[in-house]
């Protein structure tokens, strides 16, 4: 599970504690690499990411990312939430 929420926002209590109380292993994004979809593309392709979260902007402006293409094997759910889901 990538954990790349602020703290201080509710939803990254689940990205905190879901993979752990389901045996899997935490990701940590460095500070402020929420804003950065390249970042997230490397980190999920480096570290075999399978779980993110994605709040509706950031899931439009990921698949534009130049590595997010290379990344998108690799994982196998992505989750949205946070705002309005666009069709």
């Amino acid at each position: 599970m990538l954990q790349k929420t602020p703290a201080s926002f509710d939803v990254s209590v689940w990205e905190f504690f879901w993979p752990l109380i389901s045996g899997a292993a935490i990701v940590m994004a460095r500070p402020g690499g929420h804003r950065d979809p390249g970042y997230l593309a490397r980190l999920i392709q480096e570290r075999k990411v399978t779980t993110v979260h994605f709040v509706p902007s950031m899931l439009r402006a990921f698949p534009g990312s130049p590595r997010s293409q290379a990344s998108a094997p690799g994982c196998g759910r992505a989750f949205c939430s946070g705002e309005a889901l666009p069709v």
